[in-house]
């Protein structure tokens, strides 16, 4: 996260002083923000639109198109997030990458629609639930960086939910109310980030290089 700047004369950029040196911002950095921040809104929409849907009784080859934008729209997302631990970001990708395979063949291995196939049959969940482990990953990121109430809430969630449908545990009620809270709470995130000021989603680019150019030390 950037904790500070120093002054700066004339239409010079603004130079940040991070932990291992000063930094600027350029507009390549804050595009990739912008993109990141468009992904999560685009997949947290698809995702409340779909959860409605479900609820209301529409048709469930909706859901598909919506879950596939979603699916989409995520990996914009982790493909421009921001996270200092490389091993990190890159196991969060591979996640989003397996669950959309996974997503795939769940689509054309069974006649029924996606959504009714994974309620239908809890352990394609095993799969499809690889997508919803990198997003939950971005949430733990999120509420661990930024402290939000709305992702320390969903980091458990998601999981509770998931995990609960595949072992058979949780009431049809229960499920609906936490799908309901996931939809509310993943909105209230995405606007929340669409107003929040740029420079805390860059974080600190000094970091970055500093970790960039360790192996080379050693």
């Amino acid at each position: 996260m950037v904790t500070g700047s120093l002054e700066t004369a004339g239409n010079s950029p603004e130079v940040y002083e991070g932990q291992f040196g000063p930094f600027t911002l350029t507009a390549a950095d804050r595009r990739g923000v912008l993109v990141y921040r468009g992904g999560v809104g685009v997949a947290a929409v698809c995702f409340a639109a779909g959860v409605a849907w479900v609820l209301l009784g529409g048709d469930l080859h909706v859901v598909s198109w919506l879950y596939s934008v979603f699916w989409l729209a995520l990996g914009v997302s982790l493909a421009t997030i921001h996270i200092y631990l490389a091993p990190l970001h890159r196991a969060l990708q591979v996640f989003w990458a397996i669950g959309g395979l996974a997503s795939l063949w769940v689509a054309h291995q069974f006649d029924t629609p996606f959504a009714q196939t994974v309620y239908d049959q809890p352990l394609t969940i095993l799969g499809v639930g690889f997508t919803f482990a990198a997003l939950t990953g971005i949430f733990f990121k999120e509420g661990f960086c930024f402290g939000r109430l709305e992702t320390k809430v969903l980091t458990p969630l998601v999981p509770l939910l998931l995990l609960g449908h595949l072992a058979g545990v949780l009431p049809l009620a229960w499920e609906k109310g936490l799908l309901v809270a996931w939809a509310v709470c993943f909105a209230v995130f995405a606007l929340r980030k669409a107003i929040q000021s740029i420079p805390p989603d860059i974080g600190d680019k000094s970091v970055f290089e500093y970790l960039k150019q360790r192996p080379a030390r050693v």
